[in-house]
Parts: C-alpha cells; sequence; structure tokens
C-alpha cells in the first residue's frame, strides 16, 4: 500500500504568490495599527475539544476572565452543554474520554510559574453529565471543589506520581492506562511503570515491566503492545506477544549514532500490524515502514514516504480501520487512503478554502460529526465541527479570537545554499503592508539545535514580529531534523562554526535579495537559539547590530561540569554518549569548545545585548546567565538584564510573555526599528 503525498499543502500552493527569484510574496495593502501584545500572549480563553468515541458528544475545555478553566460536555444531537468540572485553586489540565458515558482529567494551575508548583497535576474521572465525580490520583492533599457538579466519590488515592499517557487507549471500558515514573536519588528517571487504573472504583494492577523501561505504546485496541528503554548507550525496544502476553526484545540499536537501524515506533495498525519510521536501504530521509515481528526485521519497501523530507507525523486510524496519516513537509497536512474521508477532506476544504484542515475522526463512526482544525500563515487555529449528513460546517472557537488575519505578515518555504554549498531550508515572513525592500529583519534561531524548526502556520513570535514591521528569517540550519541524515549529521560538532554560517549566510541571501536593510538587523533566539544570538554577535558583529538571547547557553563546558549540574536535567548517559560526539569532547576538542563558547569570547561582542533568564531553568540554569552577564558588562555597558524567578526554561505565565515581548519591541525599535538612528 503506497501512499501519495504532499509536498506543500494545496492550500499554501494556492495562497502562495512568488516572485520569479522565488524570496518574496505578493503583499496585501497597507493595514491599521497592530493588535497588541496581550492578543498574541495573553492566555487564550478556548483550551481544546475531544469528541467522544461514538461522535455524539464534544467535551471542550473552556475559560472566562475571573474563572479557572472549566470543562464542558456538548451533546451534538440535542446541542445542549453542560459544565461537569471546575475548579476554585486550578485549571483543567489534558482531558480525554475514557469511554462514551465517562471523561478523565488532570489539573494545573496557569496563574503560578514553574517555581511556585506545589501540586502534582492529580487525576480526575467524571461522567458526562457531572455525576460519578472520583478523585485518583492525589495532589499532595490539596484537592478542592467549588463549582464541579455531581457527587464526589471518596476512596483511597493513588500517590501524586501517576500520570495519564499520551495515547487515547480503547475507550471502551472503565479502565485506561497511567504511567508511574519512579526516580533515582538525584532526580533522573528510573524506569516507568504502567498501571491499569479503573476510573470508577480507583482499582489498579501494575503490567509487567521487560526492563528498565521509560516508554509505552499502546496498539489500536488500547493495550499495551510495546515498551522501549535505554540504559547507557544501547535502547531496546520490546513486544509483548498478544498470544502470550510474554514480553520479548524486538530490537536493539544505539540511539546516538543515528544509524540504519534505528526505528521509532508509529503505532499499530487495526490488524495488530506494527508501523514505524525508519531510513532503510541507505535512503536519506525516513519513511514509514511495516515491521516485521516474527523477524525483527524493518520491511524495506516504504510505504509513505515524503520526498526531501524525514516522515514526520501519525496515523489516522479508527478501531477497525487505517484511515490515513497526517504528516508535515513544509505545512501539516492530512493524506487518505480512505475514500469517505478523502471526499470529506474536499468538501470541508471548499467549505474554508483559506486555511489548511485538517480531520479528526471518532474512534467509532456512529454519528456523522467529524473535528476539524484549521489554520494558516496569517490565521491562528480554529476549531470547528463538520456534520457528513448535512454537510455544514459550524465553530467550535478560536484560539486567538483578537487576532485580524488581515493585519498578520505573509510566511513564505524558502531555501538558501550556505557557503559550502549545502542547502539550506527556511521560512521568511514579511509585514504586512505592500513594502518588499529594504526591510528591517529579525533572525530568529529555533532551539534544539536537533529539532525541526517551525513549519509554515501561523506563530506568535514570529507574527508578532511582522505586525511591528520586521521581516523574519527562520534558518533550518544544518543539524536540524526533519530533512534528512545528511543536512542532520553535518551539524555535528558545528556548534559556533558551519551551524552559524547557515544562519549568517541566511540573512546575506535576504541582503543580496535586496529584501532586508544591512544596517537594521537583529539576531534572536532561545536556548540553543540564544547561544547562537551571542554566537552570531561574536562571529559576524557586522552583520548583526544586536542580539535578543533568552534561556541560552553561554559556556558548553558549563553543560558538563558547571556548578549547577546536580540541578540540570541533562542526563548523565547523555553527557557520556551524546555530548562528547555531537557537541564536542572535553579533552579532545577542548580548544574548539573554548573559541566557540561565547563567555570566552565576552569582550569581543560590543553590540547591544537583552538577555532574559528563568531563576529555575533546569536545562540551562540561571548561572549561565549571571556569569555571561558579569563578563559581557566589563567592556559593554549596552546590556539589559531580565530575570523572572518563577520561570524554568522558557515562559509559563502569559503576565510574563506579555512582559517580555513588550521589552523586546522597545529594544528592537530602539536598534533596528524606527527608533534607531540611522546612519
Amino acid at each position: 500500500m503506497q501512499f501519495p503525498f504532499r509536498a506543500l499543502s494545496r492550500k499554501i500552493l494556492l495562497a502562495l504568490a512568488l516572485s520569479p527569484s522565488g524570496a518574496v510574496l505578493a503583499q496585501a495593502p497597507a493595514v491599521p495599527a497592530p493588535p497588541p501584545v496581550e492578543a498574541f500572549f495573553g492566555a487564550s480563553a478556548y483550551g481544546g475539544a475531544a469528541i467522544s468515541p461514538s461522535g455524539r458528544y464534544l467535551a471542550v475545555k473552556s475559560g472566562a476572565k475571573g474563572r479557572h478553566d472549566f470543562l464542558v460536555v456538548i451533546d451534538l444531537q440535542t446541542n445542549t452543554g453542560k459544565g461537569v468540572a471546575e475548579f476554585n485553586d486550578a485549571d483543567i489540565g489534558t482531558f480525554r474520554w475514557v469511554n462514551d458515558e465517562r471523561l478523565v482529567f488532570d489539573l494545573h494551575d496557569k496563574s503560578v510559574g514553574q517555581g511556585n508548583v506545589r501540586h502534582a497535576p492529580g487525576m480526575f474521572a467524571v461522567n458526562r453529565d457531572g455525576s460519578q465525580f472520583v478523585q485518583l490520583v492525589d495532589r499532595y492533599g490539596s484537592w478542592v471543589n467549588s463549582g464541579t457538579t455531581g457527587t464526589r466519590t471518596a476512596r483511597k488515592l493513588l500517590p501524586w506520581n501517576h500520570y495519564l499517557l499520551a495515547q487515547r487507549g480503547a475507550q471502551d471500558s472503565e479502565y485506561i492506562y497511567v504511567a508511574n515514573p519512579e526516580w533515582t536519588e538525584t532526580e533522573r528517571v528510573r524506569h516507568v511503570n504502567l498501571v491499569r487504573l479503573n476510573t470508577l472504583t480507583g482499582q489498579t494492577t501494575k503490567v509487567p515491566r521487560p526492563g528498565s523501561v521509560q516508554s509505552w505504546i499502546l496498539d489500536n485496541k488500547g493495550e499495551p503492545r510495546l515498551a522501549a528503554g535505554t540504559e547507557k548507550d544501547l535502547t531496546t525496544i520490546y513486544y509483548r506477544d498478544p498470544a502470550n502476553d510474554i514480553w520479548r526484545t524486538l530490537i536493539s540499536y544505539t540511539p546516538y549514532s543515528h544509524g540504519q537501524d534505528d526505528i521509532i515506533p508509529l503505532g499499530f495498525g487495526p490488524d495488530g500490524t506494527l508501523y514505524v519510521i525508519a531510513r532503510a536501504g541507505g535512503k536519506d530521509t525516513s519513511s514509514v515502514h511495516t515491521f516485521n515481528l516474527a523477524t525483527g526485521k524493518v520491511n524495506p519497501e516504504p510505504l509513505i514516504s515524503t520526498a526531501g523530507y524525514d516522515f514526520v507525523g501519525g496515523l489516522i486510524t479508527t478501531r477497525d480501520k487505517l484511515l490515513g496519516v497526517q504528516f508535515v513537509t513544509d505545512a501539516e497536512a492530512d493524506e487518505w487512503v480512505d475514500p469517505e474521508m478523502k471526499a470529506i477532506q474536499a468538501t470541508v476544504d471548499k467549505l474554508l478554502p483559506a486555511t489548511v484542515n485538517l480531520l479528526a475522526v471518532a474512534a467509532r463512526s456512529e454519528t456523522p460529526w467529524v473535528a476539524v482544525r484549521s489554520y494558516a500563515d496569517a490565521i491562528p487555529p480554529t476549531y470547528w465541527l463538520y456534520n457528513k449528513d448535512t454537510k455544514l460546517i459550524s465553530k467550535v472557537g478560536d484560539s486567538r479570537p483578537a487576532i485580524d488575519p488581515k493585519q498578520m505578515g505573509r510566511q513564505q518555504a524558502i531555501r538558501y545554499k550556505a557557503r559550502d554549498g549545502l542547502d539550506i531550508p527556511a521560512l521568511l515572513t514579511l509585514p504586512p503592508g505592500g513594502k518588499r525592500t529594504g526591510l528591517p529583519l529579525v533572525v530568529m534561531v529555533h532551539g534544539g539545535p536537533w529539532v525541526r524548526g517551525a513549519s509554515w502556520s501561523w506563530h506568535p513570535e514570529t507574527q508578532f514580529l511582522a505586525t511591528r514591521g520586521y521581516a523574519v528569517l527562520e534558518p533550518e540550519f544544518r543539524g536540524s531534523t526533519g530533512f534528512g541524515a545528511k543536512h542532520f549529521l553535518a551539524g555535528w560538532k558545528q556548534w559556533g562554526l558551519a551551524m552559524q554560517n547557515d544562519v549568517a549566510d541566511g540573512t546575506r541571501y535576504l541582503i543580496d535579495k535586496g529584501i532586508v536593510d544591512p544596517k537594521r538587523i537583529c539576531i534572536a533566539g532561545a536556548s540553543y537559539g540564544g547561544y547562537a544570538t551571542l554566537m552570531g554577535l561574536v562571529n559576524d558583529p557586522d552583520l548583526f547590530k544586536c542580539g535578543i538571547n533568552w534561556v541560552g547557553v553561554t559556556d558548553i563546558n558549563l553543560m558538563y561540569n558547571g556548578s549547577w549540574t546536580q540541578e540540570s536535567d541533562l542526563t548523565d548517559e547523555w553527557k557520556q554518549y551524546g555530548m562528547p560526539d555531537m557537541i564536542g569532547d572535553q579533552v579532545k576538542d577542548a580548544a574548539q569548545l573554548k573559541a566557540t563558547s561565547p563567555i570566552e569570547q565576552a569582550a569581543r561582542i560590543t553590540q547591544p545585548v537583552l538577555l532574559a533568564y528563568g531563576g529555575v531553568d533546569k536545562r540551562v540554569p540561571l548561572y549561565h546567565g549571571k556569569k555571561f552577564y558579569d563578563a559581557v558588562t566589563k567592556a559593554n555597558k549596552n546590556v539589559e538584564w531580565i530575570e523572572y524567578p518563577e520561570e524554568g526554561h522558557g515562559w509559563r505565565l502569559a503576565k510574563n510573555n506579555i512582559d517580555f515581548w513588550t521589552r523586546v519591541e522597545k529594544f528592537l525599535d530602539k536598534n533596528i526599528g524606527k527608533g534607531a538612528v540611522q546612519e
């Protein structure tokens, strides 16, 4: 079975109007004053929706001013709704259907930063009419419920370290599976247990664990079928045979080698077929293959290939049928093998012609409802319900109702050549209005760095900058994932070197095209992107006039052995087996690590810099920022420091996001924007 694919969503192909150079977009006329910062970074009132297994009911998380997020269930047949869960001290967090009558959910508090979190998520279950409300997992004994309808059932609670799985499960009984991690004395995850939990009685059964397992995968019937764990430099995947429920080793490989033996389990089809993502037959990009459970080998013929891209996505199934796949190339898209779903997609696309429309179906198909998530570069995610019988569509909610698409910038995928000839993908967003030349530019470097950056879509940071008049370049420098092994491996041991050159080369590409003003360019990013920001100021002071670094690495050696290492969430295995090959060996590459650490080059940074760090960050602890600030301010007095004591690796609180981006806007305006002194 060979799937077709769209390298770029057909909606994007229709929407984009490229110049002969492929470098700029046709622009709309000038627009009024842009939305305020709160429209981009304030808390969203819409928290998502989930359709019940039969498709008759819709659970929706919503919020309102002065209230914590609450849970509502809508009967789509009668068009009536009922609030089923609300708390006076917490917000509804993750929620999903247990069966057609019952939901399970956990809690969080949107008003509390990471450093002030005092309660675990807990776990609760409730019927769709608000009855049979049960607390299942403790939150350190802090449960308070003021607005919940129905009756709470008292019982002995599971300890706090039990969490919802990401998979939806069988949805056909009172039971779910939950994860139960156990930690070492140094707060590392030793292994993760899997527990079967009755959401009415609280009865539990622990699933036998085949080894030191950190992750589990359920099959299409909702039963545990795969388990995976990594010890030192070996990853092992175990398979539970449905004939006898006995675990056996399926495959083992070295996780940091990025070799041909690596596989990523994608999921099981209704017939028990295991689908995996693999790079078989010496191919540069990964594809979807079936896996022979008897031989322990990947079947060499790919089922789904996305030319020029590694496959990133998932299966779309019901209980008895594989319908298609959802995947990402330049943008996210659905592709269907089921004729009915293909026809539904075509109809929805006609009803919503300005957006990419992603469909979600219920586990069963007893009613005609299909959930739709639509988006575009200028349109934040919007959620709809489509009725297969009436062929009508109705809106469920907007993620960002204050955003006017006519005021947004337009975005396109581009490619440019690095100085050594490597092809570098990137996203370019131009501000709204008609101006297409001589623009001020912000180069946004993604974190990771071994991740895929943003795909074509609406992104709050990018569009906020675009509406303030800035072009935004987001390069997928070498080392980024999603573009094949050659692109990924080219980034090994290239922090501050070829990876950094890729960022500079993309910037010069836009200068050569006349799109940006070479005197008004700023570099920005978080985590690795913050590191690249500082190294950009070091390596290319003629190119970047200022830099914005939040939660960025400032010294590679500090990642190995800084004084804060006991607080870092970097594992000993990663530091021993991954970092030496992918970043650099502390002994063999000592000179390189010193030359490519911003803190060692701090005296060379004379441009304006904005630094922002979280006080409880465990990925790049505060020590990175403070030590660098002390070093850079010895010679550079144009440095702004922001510290959010309660935040971790990024900003969780809306108030801090609003504060940070307000400061960013002022910083950019002063240095490369309207308020900058032009030479």
